[in-house]
């Protein structure tokens, strides 16, 4: 039977995935617990992992790839969803039995890969060799990548993908690419800061450069296991079609780093230290004077 054609028959039949534990059974089961050094937080909720993945939009026939699947809750929530194939990146190997269980209860319609490793790491241009090609500025392109992401990896992690973004390469060399994450609710805030707003730093306008960020809705941190000192907002971000600049990312990336190093300060403080000693005031005053900035 072809993936579509046992896809339908769920469908017409409103028949379910096999009976499996519960995500809450499973961490029992398997002694699970969170490790703080990797900042783990469990998500058990199955209407909050279920309101995550509609938050991608419509992933059915599509390839997702999933960071840090942890026990499986959004994982879950992503496979009755119908994607063409899914792959799971996850570092810690205790999670391994849940979510082979979860590869197997799902492989007479979904095509599941699990791979043991860091998601720092990996290649993301690799994990779909069959998926079509799509032109950036023609539709989004079918490949998602939804994650609970550990809070000590989410920003660097989010810059990482935002470089390969802008070059095209990585997931972003099947076409603009989406993504829906999760972050510590400070931190989804900066990336959506507009113009003005107090929480516009460096990730908002990186972000913004090259993609359209939105703030779909927060999670209370109650709703995690353990729970987290903060609330978590969910973040979907999908590229531009024509980026804001044309200047390569890490030229960007270097000057939003100092402009936004000394924020109690005027910015011309920041951008004197790009530039040596010996030509530091001329060459400041022309980078204002051709950005038509009053410094």
């Amino acid at each position: 039977m072809s993936s579509s054609t046992a896809i339908n028959s769920l469908v017409k039949t409103g028949a379910r995935l096999p009976p499996l534990p519960t995500i809450r059974d499973l961490v029992r089961l398997y002694k699970l617990r969170a490790i703080k050094q990797l900042s783990q937080n469990f998500l058990m909720d199955e209407q909050l992992t279920n309101k995550i993945v509609r938050a991608a939009g419509n992933i059915k026939d599509n390839y997702v790839l999933e960071v840090g699947p942890g026990p499986g809750g959004i994982t879950r929530s992503i496979i009755r969803k119908f994607p063409r194939q899914l792959v799971v990146v996850e570092k810690d190997r205790r999670f391994l039995p849940t979510l082979e269980l979860l590869a197997e209860a799902s492989k007479d319609f979904l095509q599941m890969d699990i791979v043991r490793g860091d998601i720092l790491e990996y290649r993301t241009e690799m994990a779909f060799p069959d998926c079509p090609k799509t032109e950036w500025t023609d539709k989004r392109a079918p490949v998602h990548i939804i994650g609970n992401l550990p809070f000590a990896i989410s920003t660097r992690l989010l810059i990482n993908w935002l470089r390969e973004m802008s070059l095209q390469s990585g997931a972003w060399a099947y076409g603009r690419s989406s993504l829906t994450l999760t972050f510590q609710k400070e931190v989804a805030e900066r990336i959506v800061a507009p113009m003005l707003s107090e929480y516009r730093c460096r990730l908002s306008v990186m972000n913004q450069v090259w993609s359209k960020p939105e703030l779909k809705f927060v999670i209370p941190g109650k709703a995690f296991v353990p729970k987290p000192d903060v609330d978590v907002g969910v973040v979907t971000i999908l590229p531009l079609k024509t980026p804001l600049t044309k200047v390569h990312f890490d030229v960007v990336e270097k000057v939003m780093r100092h402009i936004f190093s000394m924020r109690q300060k005027f910015c011309r403080r920041g951008v004197t230290n790009l530039y040596p000693p010996d030509v530091r005031d001329e060459l400041t005053q022309l980078t204002f004077r051709m950005a038509d900035v009053d410094p």
